[in-house]
């Protein structure tokens, strides 16, 4: 009967972190239909 609170915090962690998570992308996923948030790419020889 110890173990239970172990495994509810774990529970809680884990849902936490898959709301954080969800934020995080749905974010990207809005940032990704503005046209001006697209990422700089350089260049293979850009650097030399």
């Amino acid at each position: 009967m110890k173990r239970k609170p172990d495994i509810l915090w774990v529970l809680v962690l884990i849902f936490g972190l898959g709301v954080v998570t969800t934020g995080y992308t749905q974010s990207l996923w809005e940032r990704q239909g503005e046209p001006t948030a697209a990422p700089i790419l350089q260049a293979p020889g850009a650097s030399r």
